[in-house]
C-alpha cells in the first residue's frame, strides 16, 4: 500500500476548519471588560449626570428657598403665579386629552390597516419632532393672527385665537402630537391583528374589539406616552412664546412667567416658580420609571 503525501494546501485547509468549527469563546469573555475601563466609564456617567442634571436641579432649590420660607410662599401665592399654575394645568390637560384620543387613532390606522399613503402619514406623525417650536408657534401666528389667513373672518366673529389660550392649546398640541402615537405604533406592530381578528371572528363589534382586545394590550404604553406628553406639555416654551402675547395674569404659563420674573431680576420668585415646576417633572419622572418597572416584569414592549 502507498502512502499519498498531503499537498501544501491541506494542513492550512484543516487547520482553518476546525476554527470555523470550534465552539464560540464563552460570553463573559467576549463582553467582559477590565476592571479600570468599566471603573472609568461608570465614573464618566455619573460626573456627567452630577454636573449637568443634578447640580443645576439643586441649584434650583437652593435659589428658591435662598430668602427663606416666607419669600418662597410669596412668591407661590402671587396672583400672576398662580393664574401661570392654573393655565399650564388647564392647557396640559387639554394637549394630553387631545393627544391621547389622536394617537389612538392613528396608530390603530397605522397599525391595523394597509392603505395608500401609509407612509407619508408615519412622517407626518414625526413632523413636530423635526420642526422648530419656535416655527411651530409661527405657523399658527400666520394662520390665525390678525394678518393671518383666517385671522380677519375669526376678528368678525369674536373669536380669539392667537394671544389667547386657544392659540397656546393649539401650540402645545402640536409640539406633544408624536408622544402617544410613537409609544403605540410600534407595540401595536408588533401585537399585529390576530387577536383583533379572532374577536371579530366571535362576533364583537369594532368598538367593543378595540375595548376589550386592543386597548388592555397597550394599557401601558399608552400611559407612558401620556407622561412624556403631559410632561412636554408642562415645559413648553418656545412655541408657547410665541403665540401667548406674555400677557401677564392671562397668557403666561409657568415658563413664560418664569422668564419674566427672570428678566426682572425677581430671581428668588423666578426660582421659586421654577422650584414648582421641577417638582412636576419629577413626580412625572417618578411615575415614568414606575411604567418602566411594570413594562419590564410584563416583558416591555
Amino acid at each position: 500500500m502507498s502512502v499519498i503525501a498531503p499537498t501544501e494546501g491541506v494542513p492550512y485547509a484543516v487547520e482553518h476548519f476546525h476554527a470555523a468549527t470550534a465552539p464560540p469563546p464563552p460570553l463573559e469573555d467576549i463582553h467582559s471588560e477590565p476592571r479600570l475601563v468599566r471603573a472609568v466609564v461608570i465614573a464618566l456617567a455619573i460626573l456627567f449626570m452630577g454636573l449637568f442634571i443634578l447640580l443645576p436641579l439643586a441649584n434650583v432649590f437652593v435659589q428658591a428657598f435662598s430668602k427663606g420660607w416666607a419669600a418662597y410662599g410669596a412668591a407661590l401665592v402671587d396672583p400672576d403665579a398662580l393664574a401661570a399654575v392654573r393655565l399650564t394645568l388647564l392647557i396640559a390637560a387639554i394637549s394630553v386629552a387631545t393627544n391621547t384620543v389622536m394617537g389612538l387613532v392613528m396608530a390603530w390606522a397605522i397599525t391595523k390597516f394597509e392603505f395608500t399613503g401609509k407612509s407619508l402619514l408615519i412622517t407626518l406623525v414625526d413632523l413636530p419632532f423635526s420642526v422648530s417650536p419656535v416655527i411651530a408657534g409661527l405657523v399658527f401666528v400666520l394662520l390665525f393672527g390678525a394678518q393671518g389667513w383666517f385671522g380677519p373672518w375669526l376678528i368678525d366673529h369674536g373669536w380669539k385665537i392667537i394671544f389667547a389660550w386657544p392659540g397656546i392649546a393649539l401650540a402645545t398640541i402640536f409640539v406633544t402630537f408624536p408622544f402617544v402615537a410613537r409609544e403605540l405604533i410600534p407595540l401595536m406592530q408588533e401585537q399585529g391583528t390576530q387577536e383583533e381578528e379572532a374577536a371579530v371572528t366571535l362576533g364583537a363589534s369594532g368598538w367593543r374589539t378595540f375595548l376589550k382586545v386592543t386597548l388592555p394590550n397597550v394599557k401601558w404604553a399608552l400611559l407612558y406616552g401620556v407622561l412624556l406628553c403631559n410632561a412636554r406639555a408642562m415645559g413648553e416654551f418656545g412655541a408657547v412664546s410665541v403665540v401667548s402675547g406674555h400677557v401677564r395674569g392671562e397668557t403666561n404659563t409657568m415658563p413664560l412667567h418664569i422668564e419674566i420674573l427672570y428678566n426682572e431680576y425677581q430671581f428668588q420668585a423666578s426660582f421659586a416658580v421654577a422650584s414648582l415646576l421641577a417638582l412636576l417633572a419629577v413626580v412625572t419622572l417618578l411615575a415614568k420609571t414606575l411604567l418602566e418597572a411594570r413594562l419590564g416584569r410584563k416583558g416591555g414592549h
